[in-house]
């Protein structure tokens, strides 16, 4: 409430003035108010300490709870977290979840800034890491977990190489043996594949991708439906000092109620330019489970209700510098990291794995954007004349 009484300093009043004004909006719209608070302010005493809402505004006031509440119903969850970054996200989930002493399976196929978490900052602190082949078969996985596994990292399909895993089937096996579940479902976007209706225990996504969709944003997620993840998400989140901005969660949300439309565009695009590129002489292989040839196809068919935009080319063998230039020389596809925002980009793959190399030629992972795919096709045929 505004104070007024007589006789106040100017800087009192300036520093009252509109106090309160948060309570009340004039007017409704349709989407939410961009709350700018540290400090909530309580009726009483007890209201300073109270559990049913936010004592501080990290913990999340209008716009994220709105955006919080459009990722459930995208992903079908019960309860969702959002973070500063997808890689928060999942460091987040895990610090949640992992104690010292306890082991933590993680597939090869990982993207690697989260393999460099496990190796530079979980093992740290006592947690064991144990990689399993991104193709491995679901009893295969769970024959490396020792009894400290606490928890099992899926990626389906797996970063930069696209291996898909039979995703309800490890997730059953894990569940008979007490293993908490999580996935990164970026490439699925919670859209065209719904982790949790499959047995897994927590979705998590970088939708700094294709959520936010416009490349501007840093935002990440983990959705859950038991009560007890919830609980020590929300824990983590108050320990860790995680936080989202009001302004963030706003663009997150006003990109969420755009991203089917944007993502089945743009995977229209892309299986058009992946089938063309499957025929290019340059071209040894399109590593893309929307591909009848991809080794992955059939659990993808049998899971999704989609692709998204992202797929990689393991060229035949070529000099670095021709395929550096095949790169440099495409004027739609800029040179950048990410994906899923609406434009195109290239980079060079190049998957981390304990094995041999996945690949004996050069890997080029390609994101298509929201221009024509004939531009493209002809920008690509252009480019990749230096390979011939």
């Amino acid at each position: 409430m505004t104070v007024r009484r007589p006789n106040l300093a100017t800087e009192t009043r300036l520093a009252h003035a509109a106090a309160g004004a948060g309570a009340t909006l004039p007017a409704e719209t349709v989407a939410p108010a961009i709350q700018r608070g540290s400090t909530v302010l309580a009726a009483d005493v007890q209201g300073l300490y109270a559990a049913d809402k936010p004592t501080y505004g990290r913990q999340g006031l209008a716009s994220q709870k709105a955006f919080a509440a459009g990722m459930c119903e995208l992903e079908g969850a019960e309860f969702c977290q959002l973070y500063g970054s997808g890689l928060a996200a999942v460091t987040g989930a895990l610090m949640s979840v992992l104690h010292a002493g306890d082991t933590l399976l993680v597939t090869d196929g990982v993207y690697d800034p989260v393999r460099n978490f496990c190796e530079s900052f979980l093992t740290r602190f006592g947690v064991s890491v144990v990689y399993y082949p991104a193709t491995a078969a679901p009893e295969e996985i769970l024959a490396l977990a020792p009894p400290s596994t606490r928890a099992l990292l899926l990626e389906s399909p797996s970063s930069l190489t696209f291996e898909m895993v039979d995703v309800p089937a490890v997730a059953k096996l894990a569940r008979d043996r007490g293993i908490l579940t999580l996935i990164d479902n970026t490439w699925g976007a919670g859209l065209v594949f719904k982790p949790l209706d499959h047995g897994v225990d927590m979705s998590i996504q970088a939708l700094t991708k294709y959520v936010c969709g416009h490349s501007d944003v840093f935002l990440g997620s983990v959705c859950v439906r038991d009560a007890k993840l919830e609980a020590l998400l929300k824990r983590t989140m108050i320990d860790a000092g995680f936080g989202v901005s009001g302004e963030d969660a706003y663009l997150g949300l006003r990109g969420l109620r755009t991203l089917p439309a944007r993502f089945h565009s743009q995977a229209a695009s892309a299986l058009k330019i992946a089938r063309w590129l499957e025929t290019h002489p340059a071209v040894a292989r399109v590593l893309y489970p929307a591909l009848p040839s991809d080794p992955g196809h059939g659990l993808w068919q049998r899971d999704f209700t989609g692709a998204c935009s992202l797929f990689t080319l393991d060229l035949h063998p070529a000099p670095a510098d021709k395929v550096v230039a095949a790169m440099e020389g495409l004027s739609l596809f800029g040179l950048g990291f990410s994906w899923g925002g609406f434009e195109s980009l290239v980079v060079p793959a190049k998957p981390r794995r304990a094995g041999k190399p996945f690949s004996s030629g050069p890997l080029v992972r390609l994101h298509i954007g929201l221009e024509n795919p004939d531009d493209l096709v002809a920008d690509i045929e252009d480019a990749f004349q230096v390979l011939r």
